[in-house]
């Protein structure tokens, strides 16, 4: 274990939604500490400018497009792994995820839900599969989920997204509990009100945004570069001994 119990020196790491927002964010701070990461999202022109950035910045990162809400796209990505780094893979942070339906449960079209169990439940269950058996193959990882406290108590008018929140905090506490033995750590990041893009309709309707902001103690929303520290801590050896946790990050919000 190294004395610095951040050092990511050696690891190659894989972030997905990595092309802005928390992504962006996480992906640029593993590689401040030396990780070589795969930043992957829908469309390559973002996830190559966030690459470029990181590089320029001296550090070490390529750029791949993988929708996973796409079976075939997850599929390419880890022969992607496969031939251009022996298999090895250190890290995955699944945070690439689909909120397209914001009103009623009763109102939800199909089309919304199954894009949202595509890529929040489906998309994150395959990537954990096919990157837990790269780890297992190299002695070990950390995988990383981006949740939501909506996992927790669910976000009024997100039903289905708050549903397959919920799923992924389950999911984690059952990778974690069947891949400990192969060294492979799985927890999971619950995020609070945060400002990014994908949030966007929480900040647009200003009703929900004000009534947001009072309930949480701290009385401020995050920036997506307070969640990074947190996945930075539970991928690297100062979370050696944690598995099968949900980290909530939100201002106190849950408290």
């Amino acid at each position: 274990m190294s004395t610095n119990l951040f050092d990511l020196n050696g690891k190659i790491a894989l972030v997905t939604g990595a092309s802005r927002g928390i992504g962006e964010e996480i992906a640029k701070l593993l590689a401040e500490q030396g990780a070589h990461v795969i930043v992957s999202s829908r469309k390559i022109d973002g996830c190559q400018a966030v690459a470029d950035a990181i590089n320029n910045a001296g550090g070490s990162a390529e750029a791949f497009a993988c929708h996973i809400g796409e079976m075939a796209q997850i599929e390419a990505i880890f022969e992607h792994i496969k031939g251009a780094h022996g298999g090895k893979l250190d890290i995955l942070v699944n945070n690439a995820a689909a909120n397209p339906y914001f009103g009623h449960i009763l109102d939800t079209p199909v089309a919304a839900f199954d894009k949202t169990v595509d890529v929040n439940l489906r998309g994150y269950f395959y990537m954990s599969v096919e990157g837990a058996k790269l780890m297992k193959e190299n002695g070990g990882g950390a995988i990383v989920n981006t949740a939501s406290i909506n996992g927790l108590s669910p976000g009024n008018m997100q039903g289905i997204y708050s549903i397959s929140k919920a799923a992924v905090i389950s999911m984690t506490k059952s990778f974690a509990q069947e891949c400990a033995e192969f060294n492979i750590r799985v927890n999971a990041l619950l995020p609070g009100l945060t400002k990014t893009k994908f949030a966007g309709a929480l900040f647009e309707q200003e009703a929900i945004y004000k009534s947001a902001i009072a309930q949480i103690p701290m009385h401020r929303h995050a920036e997506p570069r307070e969640m990074a520290g947190t996945v930075l801590y539970l991928v690297s050896d100062a979370s050696s001994y944690v598995t099968g946790e949900c980290v909530v990050v939100d201002g106190g919000f849950t408290i």
